[in-house]
């Protein structure tokens, strides 16, 4: 029986995750470059995605920011956060005045990965068409996006969240808002009834600490906020009205009383849904010379570095990526920025990871070939339909038959004949029904 470990709260405020979200030229950028002119604060550092507004409020007397500059690429997007989040450690570590972070805005951020699903939803039918000579789709038409490319744009965002929930300072969110017509459970508009949207990610409001709705006709509120200093109970006092010369500055330090001495990184434990194997796994070569050594279990905690590297692996489809990922986990440990029982673990989970990716026991070609035989006979002729069904049967994500091992085509090609055997009638039952 594992023994309970426990430990008193520390009663502390964490860094601020704030969301300034409104409808358009309500302030929610200018509020944020007024913040770069307190003198409580240290660098600010600007990612513009979709607004423009950065260069422009740089007018503002005594702002100072710097601006982000990135190619508008989800993985440079990304890289950029980590690289701001390093150097909010290094000036928190060195007890310098706290790093702030704007990412302008977070609408944009989940309309580019809504994009990116759609484009990758658009070349899948495209070349799925240009396989079987159908017509691919038009420019104006919409593709089907698929429940898996929802969920690695999910993750994508998870992933971001993760690395602003757990940021060594001040971050600051912008989001645009509406009011939408109210709908009914059948989906329909309900007359004379209105809500209000927050447009980005549906947990956006969950992630955050504080969320600040701004107006053009009416005092803006504050809609909530996770503090014991603050005194709203939900659903029962009123949204807390901005006075009129509010400022960031004053709900970061006064209203939310962050002490940048004593302000902690949220606690969050990466969740396991994968039970640790009872055995361990055998080991697997993985370019550095010892092919002895046994996958390790993970860490009581992993920290955010570890755990981008381990979402990083999960995406990782080729043997360009797990060199990449092998190369960026030295990299990190070097760094300080993981622990070396951390890289231990991930590189156990990418020695995992390349052997179902590149597997040491590959199946044979006469494998493949029954395979596609099979599945024709199955009537599992469409990809997306049969990679599903080499997932479940293997249970991992297969995204190529060649990542098949040899016991793993074994498997699938016992599973496809018994279902080509219950779908075909005998032969005496093919007569009858003939006749």
């Amino acid at each position: 029986m594992t023994a309970l470990r426990t430990r008193k709260p520390t009663g502390r405020a964490p860094w601020p995750l704030i969301l300034i979200e409104g409808g358009e030229k309500s302030g929610k950028s200018w509020a944020c470059a007024q913040f770069s002119t307190s003198p409580r604060i240290g660098q600010m550092y600007w990612i513009d995605l979709g607004e423009g507004a950065a260069d422009e409020y740089g007018a503002i007397p005594g702002a100072n920011y710097l601006v982000v500059e990135h190619d508008g690429t989800w993985a440079q997007i990304q890289a950029a956060v980590d690289a701001v989040k390093a150097e909010a450690a290094r000036a928190a570590a060195s007890g310098e005045p706290p790093v702030v972070l704007v990412i302008d805005s977070m609408t944009a951020e989940w309309d580019l990965l809504k994009d990116w699903a759609s484009d990758k939803a658009r070349q899948r039918y495209n070349a799925k068409a240009r396989k079987y000579k159908r017509q691919e789709l038009a420019a104006d038409e919409e593709p089907t996006i698929s429940m898996d490319l929802w969920n690695e744009a999910g993750a994508r965002h998870r992933k971001l969240m993760t690395a602003l929930m757990t940021f060594p300072g001040i971050v600051l969110l912008t989001a645009r808002g509406k009011e939408v017509a109210a709908l009914d459970d059948a989906g329909k508009p309900i007359e004379r009834q209105r809500d209000y949207r927050v447009e980005g990610h549906k947990t956006l409001g969950f992630d955050v600490s504080c969320w600040v709705r701004l107006d053009r006709t009416k005092p803006g509120t504050v809609v909530g906020v996770r503090s014991v200093h603050v005194g709203v109970r939900p659903g029962y006092d009123p949204p807390i009205e901005l006075a009129r010369n509010w400022t960031v500055e004053g709900i970061v330090f006064d209203t939310l009383r962050c002490a940048p001495a004593e302000a902690y990184t949220r606690d969050l434990v990466e969740l396991q849904p994968a039970e640790p194997d009872a055995e361990p796994a055998p080991p697997v070569e993985d370019g550095s010379g010892d092919s002895s050594r046994p996958v390790s279990g993970p860490p009581a905690a992993l920290s955010a570095a570890a755990t981008g590297l381990l979402d990083d692996l999960a995406l990782a489809a080729d043997e360009t990526g797990l060199r990449r990922i092998w190369n960026a986990a030295g990299e990190a440990a070097r760094d300080g920025r993981i622990s070396p029982a951390e890289l231990e673990h991930v590189r156990g989970q990418w020695r995992i990871r390349k052997e179902q990716l590149i597997p040491s026991n590959p199946a044979t070609e006469p494998m493949h070939k029954k395979i596609h035989a099979l599945c024709r006979e199955a009537d599992l002729t469409d990809r997306d339909d049969r990679l599903r069904f080499l997932s479940e049967v293997t249970g991992r994500p297969v995204t190529t038959q060649r990542q098949l091992s040899l016991p793993e085509a074994d498997k699938v090609i016992t599973r496809l004949e018994a279902v080509v055997a219950q779908n075909t009638p005998p032969a005496d039952q093919e007569g009858q029904a003939a006749a």
